[in-house]
Order: C-alpha cells, then structure tokens, then sequence
C-alpha cells in the first residue's frame, strides 16, 4: 500500500494530468482485497503492478497502526471519485465511464452532468463485455482521449483491464471504482459516516444483501484477520512482517 494524504494525491493527479503524462493506475486495498491477494498470486501481481494502491477498509488503519505502518488516512474508492470529479469539474477535464449496466452508467452521465458542469464527459460504456472484446473497447476509450477513467467493475476484471491494456485505453488516471456507479445512480445506500468510522460498512452491506454479503464478509473478514494476527505476532517477535509498502 502507498502512503500518502488524500490532498497531497489530488495534487499529484492534476500535475500528472495537465503534463499530459503516461498513464497511472489506481487500486485500492480493503479486508477482501487482503483476502484475495493472500491466496491468488495472480491478484497480488496485478496490485503491485499499479502505480497506487491507497488504503479503502477503515478497519485496516488500526490494524496498519498496530504494526507501526504509518498509514495517514483511509481514502475509499467512492470519495475519491467524487473528489477526482470536483477536480475534473474545475479544470474541465475529460471523462470516460466505463462499468456497470448501461441504464446504470447512462444514470451516472446523467448525474454528472448536473452536478459537475465543467467535465467534458469523454465517452460512457456499460461493463458487460467479453474477454477477447477488451483490446477494442480500449481502443474505443482511447480515442475518446480522457484524462479520468472510472471503471466500475468488480474484480479482478476491473485489475486486468487496468494493468493489461494501460497503454491502449490511453487515459492520464485510470481508477478502478468497483460498485461505485451503483452507489452513485442511487441503487445501493452506502452506510451511514457513523457506521464508517465505527468499521462497520460491512455490516451495513450484510444488512442490504445478507444472503450474498454474510458468507463473503465472514470468510474474507476472518482470513484478513488471521493475516493481520500472525503479521503482529511477528512484529512482536521482531521478524519483518511481510507486507509491502511503498512511500510516496
């Protein structure tokens, strides 16, 4: 994970952008990423290979804290978005949507076209597409010539596309914004700032869907915590945890 204040990023972005840079690709890291990239090398690759990887999961800031990881704050995939957005709409930047279902994202261009006059929308695409379509639909983005992508897609698909077509999509900043567009179209609530800062967003979203969300949460939650032990039993010892960091 990267290290760094939420204002000291957004300002690297818009230095990034108007210097008409290469392309920079974010990620984020939550309990059910910690999850995933334990037990798929794959993921952890693609991870590693983004140029920020930014701490979304409230609950890993005490844990981070614990083993003397200075992590500065949480900055979650949503208000970052939002943020980038509020930054767009001053510098008239150019946006590319691409997730979700097309009603979804067509809501979302809706929105931001209301909320944020000053963003010049680039280009907007639902998220269902096969595989082998992704070298075109890169290309399509590309010539749409934006300076933000969002794309709002689960993993690893929304990691895949980032790291593997970084160059075709051809946009300064790609974020991956996982259900963000849901969340912005108004379909699914995000917890109350209360329940977020108490760590308890998850719970929130078993509430919404317990059916789906209670299994994930209970296995994804407790390998993360189980990691999170035996990285501070190692502390404790004074062996090197094994977690990667990067200073920015």
């Amino acid at each position: 994970m990267d290290l760094i204040e939420k204002s000291r990023f957004l300002d690297f972005v818009k230095e990034h952008i108007d210097s008409k840079s290469d392309t920079k690709v974010i990620q984020f890291v939550n309990a059910n990423k910690v999850s995933k990239v334990a037990e798929d090398v794959s993921m952890r690759d693609l991870m590693w290979a983004s140029d920020f990887v930014l701490t979304d999961g409230q609950p890993l800031l005490p844990m981070a804290r614990s083993l003397s990881i200075p992590v500065p704050e949480r900055i979650d995939g949503i208000g970052l978005m939002r943020s980038l957005l509020e930054l767009a709409n001053k510098n008239r930047y150019r946006v590319f949507l691409l997730g979700a279902k097309q009603e979804i994202v067509e809501k979302c261009v809706e929105i931001i076209g209301r909320d944020f006059p000053g963003i010049v929308i680039a280009g907007y695409r639902n998220g269902y597409f096969k595989k082998d379509e992704a070298a075109a639909i890169a290309q399509e983005v590309s010539k749409t010539q934006p300076d933000l992508l969002f794309l709002g897609m689960g993993s690893p698909m929304k990691e895949e596309l980032a790291e593997n077509y970084r160059v075709e999509l051809g946009a300064k900043i790609v974020q991956g914004v996982g259900g963000s567009f849901d969340v912005m179209a108004g379909l699914v609530p995000r917890a109350p700032i209360w329940m977020q800062k108490l760590c308890l967003e998850w719970l929130f979203r078993v509430i919404q869907e317990p059916r789906r969300m209670f299994w994930r949460y209970m296995t994804t939650n407790g390998r993360c915590l189980w990691i999170y032990s035996k990285a501070l039993v190692a502390r404790i010892f004074g062996t090197k945890p094994e977690i990667e960091l990067r200073e920015v």
